[in-house]
């Protein structure tokens, strides 16, 4: 077996994920392997992910939300390393392992420069970038990605110039996807068609053509529709007389209070706090009961002790007597429409910060004059997971906003087609052919730029409703209304913001533009010109089955998570209204498609075995067309986001991993490499000390061959015993976090199990997915536990003890005895520090009770435990502190520290420790930069000799 490894290297530099066939049979593999099914630079492409989620404004995805959205970094790198080939493909060029290894440095060394965002614009990074893919392709096919979502991928197949083949079944990311894929490349070289950018000189490069043409049209947009609601939105006037412009209007939903003694409503508020900066005494609103009028008013107080809230997980207090509200009686109240609402306070825009003032009855009254001449229409999901909602009458699309916020959205789009109608006319006489093509009919004139920049101001609108709603909340620390969608669920709230739609804040209509036009002009959305991608609204299988010689690269649906479809239809009935005209055949339906969406939904389908059930056989019937369509020359790939890998062979329910991978290996595709992508931000997961999974594995897949062999249970096993510690050992010298670990693993094992046609158990009946995973967890246990052998034996104690006791104390006469096998004494473990005995009880110490004083060059018993726990409390300081401990420690220990870092791990994790497993894998995902900062002040001089102990 050969296997890629730098041990020189402090990053992931890359490793031979798993054996596509034994040595034995090495000659089998008739297609030349490309570069991701060898090796990956899996810390550079976690890195770049990651800094790609910290930019909000200038990323594509600021032109409209869509959920789950891989990052472009790593949609770029997996389509790259797909069509470069690795070096072992070339033997002839690079006969041995070292030439190898050199060719797949230089190689990483472009991907890593191509994953950067700032090089998206650099045309020499680019240039490279494609060389490699024509040296290895020649005429390369096109990608394609059946769930294309927010278009991810297709959007870097045409960076790299490549074709692109996308769609959806839901026509919401259909539309974004035309937006982003077709009207950009085919008009990013367009100058601006208003007058008013004509006056002055304005280069048409990078989309600000476009850009200029969106701002501009949605200013025009944006004073029509003021002038239709002259009076809606009042402005408010300052203690000194001073005029200002609410930024926002804040209101608390209130209900009949059920206590007698006070005959009116009451207000439900989760947060009274209106500012809560650092640094600054906290603002917050203060309610006054007057009992002898029956009446609550409002004031803003700065500084002291906020008042309690009034809900809290559904179940109210009245303010006036302290009554309790049960959460039912909320619920029937508001399920019979007989909620209402009172303004608490206004947040106004002041000379250095924001201001607030308390309501009025003018404010209050204003909106009592809107007058909405239509409201969105379409059935709402009662989904009782994701659908919070309907279960308080809030059950049409239309109750989910007040009547000012219906008036003024309604007014938007009403004024669109006139808009588009300026937009043409000015085109036309800017000189763009009137060819009468639509968008969608491949226009290149005025109308088709016409329909693209209408597309822009729907996409604002559409933004403007998520953050124009009754589930705004209203966020202290920022001060400005936070939208719906900060998660992938539509929530009840109590007390709510209402953005002033024509402020200069967040939440007007000024900010959403201002946003979507960086999006256009920024490095995501410079695109290639001319390069379009097909993009149809299909269903999965339909759209690769009409398709052939393609390069499979997608993101499907993640079986049991949030059906988009119910949440996207708080979009999709605007956009009807906005685009219908444009996008006939998309707009359609009432709402979106449901009933084909592959998402093992139990609401949708009765039973959670009839949700699996049409998950699977769904997933099966797209990749057996994928395994009929894709091109043989290129492996398939795909993104799966991984909530839960543990699986009980005996379990009647399998997960929704064990579901999608046999509905891979059922559409009879092997899977020949398994890479764990992590996207978090890694201040954030010191911070939270998190031991969350990674975003998402990258599966490398390759049609079965016809003649793969049956084997059977006792032959898969042998040969995962055989394959797996090898796998295993690189994995750990690569530095995979112990929370991907286990999920790493699973793909070697997977590997092996897929390239069996059948594997058959004792019965005669062949082996379950489930099963496989039961069995590959098993061999990865047996790995991880004999590697016990290399600790001292007060650590092979302490690791025994431990997962039986964790640091709670036990019977000391089994201490004892445990000492014993392990070949050391209760009275040496005491004595090496890490234990304490008395009373007849036994326990391990925790981090914090261990000597303050401790130096490892003086300790006569130095052990491997406590050489990791005094490393995991140094990473508590910096990641510095922890290079100079593990200077003094030495490399042989440090190693042997991490090695049981991933024991450790596994035991917290099997017993759900879950703060002890996260410091377990911080240190281990810390390491590189540990040994990096360790090995650096070696070079320096400034480093004490270290430990030789091993």
């Amino acid at each position: 077996m050969r296997w890629v490894h730098n041990d020189l290297c402090s990053d992931v530099r890359a490793f031979e994920c798993v054996p596509t066939r034994p040595e034995s049979s090495e000659a089998a593999v008739t297609y030349k392997k490309k570069l991701i099914e060898v090796a990956l630079p899996l810390v550079a492409i976690s890195d770049a992910s990651s800094t790609e989620k910290g930019l909000k404004n200038s990323h594509p995805a600021n032109l409209h939300q869509w959920w789950a959205r891989r990052p472009l970094a790593a949609a770029r790198a997996v389509i790259w390393a797909s069509l470069v080939d690795d070096p072992s493909a070339h033997p002839q060029q690079f006969p041995s392992l070292g030439e190898q290894e050199t060719e797949r440095d230089r190689l990483f060394g472009i991907l890593e420069r191509l994953m950067k965002w700032d090089s998206l614009n650099d045309t020499e990074t680019l240039a490279a970038a494609r060389l490699e893919i024509e040296r290895s392709c020649g005429e390369v096919p096109p990608i394609l990605d059946p769930f294309g979502g927010g278009g991810a991928i297709p959007i870097e197949a045409l960076r790299l110039g490549l074709g692109a083949v996308t769609g959806d079944l839901n026509p919401v990311p259909v539309l974004i996807q035309r937006f982003m894929l077709q009207f950009i490349p085919r008009f990013s070289n367009t100058n601006p068609v208003n007058l008013k950018a004509q006056s002055a000189f304005m280069p048409a490069s990078r989309n600000l053509g476009i850009a200029s043409d969106v701002s501009h049209y949605g200013e025009i947009l944006r004073q029509g529709v003021r002038d239709r609601v002259q009076g809606l939105y009042p402005p408010t006037q300052m203690n000194d007389g001073s005029e200002v412009t609410p930024i926002a209007w804040i209101w608390a939903r209130t209900v009949q209070s059920p206590d007698p003694a006070w005959p009116g409503h009451v207000p439900l508020v989760k947060s009274w706090i209106l500012s809560k900066k650092k640094g600054r005494p906290v603002v917050h609103v203060v309610p006054e009961v007057d009992h002898s009028r029956h009446e609550i008013n409002y004031r803003i107080q700065v500084g002291g002790t906020p008042s309690d809230p009034t809900i809290s997980r559904g179940n109210g207090q009245c303010i006036a007597t302290g009554a309790p509200i049960p959460a039912s009686y909320i619920r029937g109240q508001a399920s019979d429409g007989k909620l209402r609402e009172d303004l608490i306070a206004i947040a106004v825009e002041g000379i250095r910060r924001r201001e607030y003032l308390p309501p009025n009855e003018s404010h209050r009254e204003a909106p009592e004059r809107a007058n909405p001449k239509w409201e969105p229409t379409g059935p709402m999901s009662d989904h009782p997971q994701y659908m919070g909602t309907p279960r308080y009458g809030l059950d049409e699309w239309a109750k989910l906003y007040s009547r000012r916020q219906l008036a003024v959205l309604t007014e938007f789009v009403d004024l669109l087609p006139n808009i588009q109608a300026k937009i043409l006319e000015d085109a036309s006489g800017k000189g763009l052919p009137d060819d009468k093509r639509s968008l969608v009919e491949g226009g290149l004139g005025a109308r088709a730029y016409s329909e693209g920049i209408t597309m822009a101001l729907a996409f604002a609108i559409d933004k403007l409703a998520d953050l124009n709603n009754t589930l705004v909340r209203w966020e202290s620390v920022a001060e400005c209304p936070r939208a719906v969608f900060g998660r992938q669920a539509i929530q009840m709230t109590w007390d709510y913001a209402e953005s002033n739609p024509f402020s200069s804040s967040s939440g007007s209509f000024d900010v959403v533009i201002n946003g979507i036009c960086r999006a256009i002009t920024g490095p995501g959305l410079c695109l290639p010109v001319g390069n379009e991608a097909d993009v149809k609204q299909l269903d999965a299988k339909a759209r690769v089955t009409e398709s052939s010689d393609y390069v499979l690269c997608t993101d499907p649906p993640y079986y049991a998570s949030v059906p988009y479809s119910d949440i996207s239809d708080f979009f999709y009935v605007w956009l009807r209204k906005s685009l219908g005209e444009i996008f006939r055949d998309e707009t359609s339906t009432l709402v979106t498609p449901k009933a084909d969406e592959l998402v093992a939904d139990q609401k949708r389908h009765g039973t959670a075995e009839k949700a699996d059930k049409f998950f699977e056989m769904g997933m099966q019937a797209v990749f057996e067309a994928v395994s009929k369509h894709q091109h043989p020359d290129y492996p398939a790939t795909i993104f799966y986001a991984i909530k839960g890998t543990e699986s009980d062979e005996n379990s009647r329910s399998s997960t929704g991993w064990a579901s999608f991978l046999s509905a891979l290996v059922g559409a009879g595709m092997m899977i020949t490499a398994t890479w764990p992508i992590r996207t978090e931000n890694k201040s954030r997961l010191r911070a939270m000390n998190s031991n969350a999974l990674a975003s998402s594995i990258v599966l490398v897949c390759r049609p079965r061959p016809l003649d793969a062999k049956i084997s059977t249970r006792r032959d898969f096993v042998s040969e995962l015993r055989s394959e797996l510690p090898e796998v295993l050992r690189v994995m750990q010298r690569q530095n995979i976090a112990p929370v991907d670990f286990a999920q790493s693993a699973i793909g070697p094992g997977i590997a092996i199990f897929s390239r069996n046609a059948r594997v058959i158990e004792a019965d005669g009946e062949a082996m379950s997915i489930v099963a496989a995973l039961s069995l590959i967890n098993g061999v990865l246990s047996e790995v991880l536990s004999g590697e016990e052998s290399e600790f001292d034996s007060d650590t092979r104690f302490a690791l025994t003890w431990f997962e039986q006791f964790g640091h709670n104390p036990g019977p000391a006469g089994d201490a004892i005895t445990l000492a014993t096998a392990k070949n050391t004494s209760v009275d040496g473990v005491e004595a090496s520090g890490i234990a304490s005995s008395r009373d007849g009880k036994f326990r391990l110490l925790d981090r914090d009770e261990l000597d303050e004083s401790w130096d490892p060059a003086n300790d006569s018993r130095l052990t491997v435990w406590e050489a990791t726990q005094y490393l995991i409390r140094a990473l508590d300081v910096s990641e510095t502190e922890a290079a100079n401990l593990l200077r003094r420690i030495g490399q042989g220990f440090g190693e042997r520290a991490r090695q049981l870092a991933y024991l450790l791990y596994g035991i917290c994790d099997r017993n759900k420790w879950a703060q002890e497993a996260g410091a377990y894998n911080m240190l281990v995902t810390a390491w590189p930069e540990i040994q990096r900062l360790s090995d650096s002040a070696k070079v320096d001089g400034n480093a004490d000799d270290e430990l030789q102990m091993f």
